[in-house]
């Protein structure tokens, strides 16, 4: 597990931050940065949980903000590479599909459901038009081909943000194994190192976990179809206030077992 590229590894921390799903809301999260600059402490891990894409108006914005705010962090004194960790959540791993959709059965179905589910907000951060998608799954594989490489051309165009869609990780655990952070779900019957898709799109029986998860004395996660806000048993954490549907984006601090101990809302 440990060389799993897969996996972000933290180092144990007396404090660990997690911030929900922000959906492309970067005034939001401007907001919440603001308010944690002034809250984070030396050696506390900070890890997003995902859904950094999709949705909002902003995404381009809400990804700058996430590289300004990581500089910022990076070099706060005693501050190590590996103590912020970046989820690949349901939109990035929809986008992730989208660059890829010339290879789909069905494209045009594809692409349909995807747009239904928020992606047309990052397909038009970065200059592409969701009509001209459509357009192109009714001409071919090399009309498509032509549609994702712009896309493709117009993210390497913005400084760092292929590098951030690149540092996304399935999920992410400190390495004393006190908590494990997710997108949405996990599928408590298989291994870590064996989950798939439930990391997206899993959530739906989170709340039924009531025991410890493999050697995990609990499992957080930041995407919650309900959006109920900062929801926890004695084995999971959701923290979901909406973000992107109305609601508001939170960061919660977590100490070394598991306990909330500071919130910020925005």
């Amino acid at each position: 597990m440990a060389s799993d590229p897969k996996f972000a590894i933290l180092r144990p921390a007396a404090r660990c931050w997690a911030v929900a799903a922000i959906h492309g809301e970067a005034a939001r999260l401007g907001t919440l940065h603001g308010q944690l600059a002034r809250r984070i402490q030396p050696g506390d891990n900070l890890i997003y949980l995902g859904n950094l894409l999709g949705l909002g108006g902003a995404v381009a914005k809400t990804v700058e903000e996430i590289l300004r705010f990581r500089r910022a962090f990076l070099a706060r004194p005693g501050v190590f590479r590996d103590d912020v960790a970046y989820l690949r959540g349901s939109q990035e791993e929809m986008w992730h599909k989208l660059l890829q959709i010339q290879f789909a059965t069905n494209p045009g179905e594809v692409l349909t459901w995807m747009m239904d589910q928020g992606v047309g907000a990052t397909v038009v951060a970065y200059g592409g038009d969701p009509k001209d998608g459509f357009d192109a799954t009714k001409r071919g594989a090399v009309a498509l081909t032509d549609w994702t490489g712009k896309l493709r051309q117009a993210m390497s165009a913005r400084d760092g943000h292929n590098a951030l869609m690149s540092a996304l990780r399935r999920a992410a655990y400190v390495a004393d194994n006190s908590l494990l952070f997710v997108h949405a779900g996990i599928d408590v019957t298989r291994p870590l190192s064996e989950q798939t898709d439930s990391f997206w799109w899993g959530g739906g029986d989170y709340d039924a976990i009531t025991a410890p998860y493999g050697s995990f004395r609990h499992v957080v996660r930041g995407f919650d179809p309900r959006h109920r806000g900062l929801k926890a048993n004695d084995v999971t954490i959701t923290i979901d206030g909406g973000c992107g549907f109305g609601g508001p984006l939170l960061a919660v601090c977590f100490d070394a077992t598991g306990r909330s101990v500071d919130t910020i809302e925005a």
